[in-house]
Parts: structure tokens; C-alpha cells; sequence
């Protein structure tokens, strides 16, 4: 199903469930383009082009169902049903959703705050982490930092066999003298705040900018410095346009080689480009109902990146035939349902309402 979606000024979404995501049985697709221009280059789809765009239809109708709160199984696809999948829209995630709403928008706004605010959630990525944390220290705040009680906190948890850290994805550990990997964490991040990071982003005049600081400090690879650059980018601390600039993660890079081949192998970022700006064109081609993000937002540049590591797990089952770039061939997690009601928080300077 689709749904029609607007966004209070509280930034909750308002919904208006209707019509169908689902191909019309009277609408015959186009077929499969036999080229793209992309990059400078002539890129040939394989079914698994088409297969990005079903999946995205699919995953979003049903993340619009749960936010409507109708009842499951929200889907006729066997593979959405049997396995877990991020939504289409990052920001839509219970992890983002709970960084925007309960860290990135609560507390002071002051910019070092915020700054400091998002880099300790995002260092572990975890919501059980922050609640640790916040429960120990009440309001979780630069000022008030004090790096040996945090560590304290988090080594008596960690000796309890409490996971501070998300399986979504590594972040790798800084080697700034610690035995444990969080007291490392703990380390950079004040060497971040003072060293002249906050100052830094406050100059900055791009998102790439943005992802060049944050690349400088220790363990900061692409993929996590474009991550994090984008989870700042949230917060009221910076106002950058998603579409400006992205870096390819290397699930993206296993999904754009299904998609196309190694054809497009060094053109990943013009070919994620490519899905942004013309996504309406491929689901009006193929009879499909995407209608964005509040009924207004489509895909951004961090969402088709996102989607392409999605349709490489969904591939494996799907297109088993057609091989990525790290060759693996299971979807590791099964899908289950949490009980907590899916709910909507996003900027509000994204205005979706």
C-alpha cells in the first residue's frame, strides 16, 4: 500500500493510508534499458536494476503500513517477510530516528553540545548505550564531560556482558593507548572536541567539507566519516543538502556491481547520482507507486546508497545467478518485528510539513 504522509510541526507525520504500492495488473512495464549513460561511460543494467526499484516500492509500502499501524505480515514478498532490511529512507531507521529525537534535538542546541551529543551516540551506535549513559549522568553534555566516570559506566556495564556497541556496522577502534575499545572511543572524542573539530565545522561550506574533517582524526575511514557527516548533518548544527555529495559504502559497492557489472567499478558515486535523479522516471516505468518521504521528499543521494546495500543482501535470494564483489551468498538476519509502535520524527528543517 502507499501512504499519503505529512509531517506536523512537531515533526511527527500525519498519515492518510490509500491506494496501492504495488504494480497496476493493467500497467505492462517498460522493458530493461539496454544502456546508460553514466559517468562518461555506457553501463548495461542486469535484473538486478529493476530489481532496485521493486525493492525500494516494496520496503517503503511497507514501512508506511507499520507507521499507519496496521496489522502485519505488511507484504506478499517472501524475502521481506523472512528477512531483516533497512528502510529506504536512513533517517527513517529506529536507530536515526532515536538520534534525531532524543539526542540531536534534546538539550541545548549550542553547537559544541549538539556536536558532542552526536559523535558519543554515534561512536557506539547503540540506544541502550545512550539510555546508560543518561541514566548515570542525567543530561549528557560536553560541559560537563567527564572522560574517567563515562569510562567507569561503560567498563562496569561491559564486565556485566552488556553490548555497548551496534552490530550494524564496525567501528573500528582508535589506538590511543587503552586496553578497552570504548575507553578509545571515549579518547577520541575528546580529542575531537578539543582539537578544533566544532571550529572546523562551524567554517565549513559543504557537506564534503564536513566528511574531509571528520576523515582527519584517527579510525576515521570513508565509510565512517561520511556516516557521521551525515548524522550531523540531522542536527540543527548543520543545514547541507543531502544531494550534494556521497560516498559509496562497500555494501553499495557489491549492490552497484549486480546492478551493472564491472562496467561501473570507479564510477560508483555518478551512479548512485544517476538513481537519485531519475528514480521517478524507473518506478513510473515499471508501474510503481513511490510517492517519498511525507508525500514529498524522494531519495537522496544517502538513500540510494543505502539501497543499493539492501538490494545486494536481497539479490542473494533473488538473483543468486549474479555476483557482487565480496561474493557472499546468505542474508545473515531474519526479520522480527519489534513491539514498539514504528513512529516518525525528522528534522525540522526539512520542512515536510
Amino acid at each position: 500500500m502507499a501512504v499519503a504522509a505529512t509531517v506536523s510541526t512537531q515533526g511527527e507525520l500525519d498519515l492518510d493510508v490509500s491506494d496501492t504500492a504495488s504494480p497496476s495488473s493493467t500497467h505492462r512495464p517498460a522493458p530493461l534499458p539496454e544502456g546508460l549513460r553514466i559517468g562518461g561511460r555506457t553501463v548495461y543494467p542486469t535484473p538486478v536494476f529493476d530489481t532496485y526499484w521493486y525493492f525500494a516500492a516494496r520496503r517503503q509500502a511497507i514501512y508506511e503500513a507499520r507507521l499507519a499501524g496496521r496489522a502485519g505480515p505488511w507484504t506478499d514478498d517472501p524475502v521481506l517477510r523472512r528477512h531483516r532490511f533497512t528502510n529506504c529512507y536512513r533517517a527513517a531507521d529506529r536507530v536515526s530516528q532515536f538520534l534525531i529525537r532524543e539526542v540531536s534535538y534534546q538539550g541545548s542546541q549550542d553547537l559544541d553540545e549538539v556536536v558532542f551529543r552526536t559523535l558519543l551516540f554515534k561512536l557506539f551506535n547503540r540506544v541502550s548505550t545512550w539510555q546508560l549513559l543518561t541514566e548515570a549522568f542525567g543530561e549528557v553534555s560536553w560541559r560537563e564531560f567527564d572522560l574517567r566516570a563515562y569510562d567507569e559506566v561503560l567498563t562496569s556495564a561491559f564486565a556485566r556482558g552488556v553490548k555497548l556497541y551496534s552490530a550494524a556496522y564496525v567501528v573500528p577502534p582508535p589506538r590511543l593507548g587503552a586496553e578497552r575499545k570504548h575507553t578509545n572511543h571515549l579518547r577520541l572524542l575528546q580529542h575531537m572536541m578539543t582539537t578544533g573539530l566544532v571550529e572546523h565545522l562551524a567554517a565549513a561550506t559543504s557537506l564534503q567539507q564536513v566528511f574531509l574533517t571528520l576523515l582527519d582524526y584517527p579510525a576515521m575511514g570513508d565509510f565512517l566519516a561520511y556516516q557521521f557527516a551525515i548524522d550531523l548533518n540531522y542536527s540543527s548544527a548543520l543545514e547541507f543538502d543531502e544531494m550534494e555529495f556521497v560516498v559509496p559504502g562497500p555494501g553499495a559497492r557489491d549492490g552497484i556491481r549486480k546492478c551493472f557489472g564491472s562496467e561501473a567499478d570507479g564510477i560508483e558515486s555518478e551512479v548512485i547520482r544517476y538513481m537519485a535523479e531519475h528514480q521517478q522516471p524507473h518506478f513510473q516505468r515499471l508501474g510503481l507507486r513511490f510517492d517519498g518521504l511525507g508525500g514529498r521528499r524522494p531519495l537522496q543521494l544517502i538513500d540510494c546508497q543505502n539501497l543499493f546495500c539492501e538490494v545486494d543482501k536481497y539479490a542473494r535470494v533473488m538473483h543468486p545467478d549474479i555476483a557482487g564483489r565480496s561474493g557472499r551468498t546468505r542474508i545473515k538476519q531474519l526479520f522480527a518485528p519489534v513491539p514498539d509502535r514504528v513512529g516518525a520524527w525528522f528534522p525540522p528543517k526539512w520542512e515536510l510539513g
